[in-house]
């Protein structure tokens, strides 16, 4: 998914730019939504449960909350309270296991057959059946819907039919509804990730509501998990979301939860010090140890599955040198800029996939370790670079003193004096990379959609793909996925994508930079916050105290 993108493709999941900052405003006291707003405190129960209250948490705008067009950790975050997909992740070890799903299960990884617990419904009352699932899929690949999330399903058989211009069908062949529980899978070759990525959005099933007027439904989503909309989505403004009575998994702890949007970052942790917001994800980086210090009890910090990166817009010809790429990568001192700007909350990476999946290797790339003199004979031996350099950046706080600091590296080590900085609000600067209008390597980020190697390769470097931003296409980086695809297990595919991975640092369609951690503050009104490794606060789990 992608990251200063999902998710995502963001995933990354997956995975897929999301913005990696989340921003809002409070739920009690005078808050930006105007009037004064106190909730009660929940009842603790017999086994210490507190059940009950409300709560805010900090969030930026989303782009899309329609499942299989939401591609950013915004999307994710508020969608992964209003659905509940047939996987969820281990919000520790991302482990993934069973949700909705009661069984899923395969003779040869090409053919899977899938049941569902019976008895779910959506928060309109209409049940959860296999159709919602299939009907779901279908609408997610069918090209002319233009969804983010369709290329999540090119492994299913049938989905190239849906790509066609003008396709003659709506219904992949590959999707068969059995009974109101079961429906089975036809992939077009066998892939033992597929179950993996049944956790991710793109795979949520939807109501018949969503197909009657998309625009009104992605204003007040209907899904089938812990939590449904109260009221309508008030952009730019807040989202609040109410218990669903009828939620048939564990129920959340707390009666609704506000997230509330900034645009201003900090603003969500400075609404928590003046003692109108629950939980802030967006704490300055010259705060951090302030933060740390102030909330001792209520600074939460976890490693995630951010990978950050500064890709390249490999269809403008003045970066078409893989030699420039490369020498840009050698040319920038990652131990410095984690060390001295983000102060230990990155790590330099050496490797496009995170360590918290199997697969990572520290040294993967040769071309990631600091080299200033090397960086200067490979560009002279490329040409060198004529012309400003425009470095793109959506607007941030925490990483805007490391893109600054990149540019006096690239300054200093390779003459590159005339460098200019594209700033733009995260829609915009989203918008533009989609659209293939950045005229520089722009800062981005991708988290993951799932827990495989795949998530960090498949979404972002393979030919086509829809979350391939740089526009990078290499036959070999293809065949080696398609390898480990068909590996007989995750364990047994790594080599393949390690391979894949290999292909991807020599070539340099993006140079890896950092990984990330994730951090929130909580003030006293709150307990049980925690964050998983999607970056995402689990809303479920927060207790009301105060």
């Amino acid at each position: 998914m992608l990251g200063t993108w999902r998710r995502g493709g963001g995933r990354a999941v997956a995975g897929v730019l999301a913005p990696v900052l989340l921003m809002g405003a409070g739920l009690v006291g005078c808050s930006a939504g105007g009037g004064d707003l106190k909730e009660a405190a929940g009842l603790r129960l017999p086994d210490g449960q507190i059940r009950g209250g409300a709560f805010s948490v900090s969030a930026s705008e989303p782009e899309h909350l329609v499942p299989a067009n939401a591609t950013t950790t915004a999307d994710g975050q508020v969608l992964s309270a209003l659905f509940t997909g047939l996987v969820e992740y281990d919000p520790q070890t991302a482990e993934p296991r069973h949700a909705m799903a009661e069984s899923i299960t395969t003779d040869d990884q090409r053919t899977w057959t899938i049941r569902i617990k019976p008895g779910w419904t959506f928060h309109d009352g209409e049940p959860v059946t296999a159709r919602s699932f299939v009907d779901a899929w279908n609408f997610a690949a069918y090209a002319p819907n233009a969804n983010g999330n369709a290329g999540y399903f090119n492994k299913v058989e049938g989905y190239a039919a849906l790509q066609a211009e003008h396709p003659a069908t709506r219904e992949m062949t590959g999707l068969k509804v059995v009974d109101d529980t079961t429906f089975t899978v036809r992939l077009a070759d066998s892939f033992s990730q597929f179950p993996i990525l049944l956790g991710f959005q793109a795979f949520y099933p939807l109501p018949r509501s969503a197909y009657g007027d998309l625009r009104a439904f992605e204003e007040a989503p209907v899904g089938n998990g812990p939590y449904e909309m109260d009221g309508r989505w008030r952009h730019d403004e807040a989202i609040r979301l109410k218990r669903f009575p009828g939620y048939k998994g564990p129920a959340p702890s707390a009666d609704a939860v506000e997230f509330r949007i900034y645009s201003k970052p900090g603003g969500g942790y400075e609404d928590l010090l003046a003692g109108n917001l629950d939980i802030a994800t967006d704490i300055p980086p010259d705060q951090l140890a302030a933060a740390h210090a102030e909330f001792k009890s209520g600074f939460v910090e976890r490693r995630s599955s951010a990978f950050y990166y500064l890709g390249f817009p490999l269809w403008d010809k003045a970066f078409g040198r893989k030699e420039l790429r490369q020498a840009v990568s050698l040319a920038i001192d990652r131990n410095a800029i984690t060390k001295a700007i983000y102060d230990g909350s990155r790590e330099p990476a050496h490797s496009v996939i995170n360590p918290l999946v199997p697969g990572s290797r520290p040294d993967a790339c040769r071309l990631c370790t600091y080299d200033p003199a090397r960086a200067r004979r490979i560009l002279a031996s490329a040409g060198g670079f004529t012309g400003p350099l425009h470095l793109w950046f959506s607007t941030s706080a925490e990483n805007q003193p490391a893109l600054e600091a990149m540019a006096n590296m690239l300054r200093t080590n390779l003459g590159l004096t005339d460098i200019r900085f594209d700033v733009l609000d995260f829609s915009q600067f989203l918008s533009l990379v989609k659209a293939r209008k950045v005229t520089g390597p722009f800062f981005s980020s991708w988290l993951m959609d799932y827990p495989s190697p795949h998530t960090y390769i498949a979404p972002l470097y393979t030919a086509g793909a829809r979350t391939n931003r740089t526009g990078y296409a290499n036959p070999l980086v293809d065949q080696h996925i398609a390898e480990g695809d068909r590996a007989p297990s995750v364990a047994a595919g790594i080599t393949a994508y390690q391979a894949a991975e290999d292909v991807i640092l020599d070539d340099m369609p993006v140079i890896p930079l950092w990984f990330g951690k994730t951090r929130a503050v909580h003030g006293d009104r709150v307990t049980h916050v925690a964050i998983d490794p999607f970056s995402r606060i689990r809303v479920q789990d927060v207790q009301v105290v105060g």
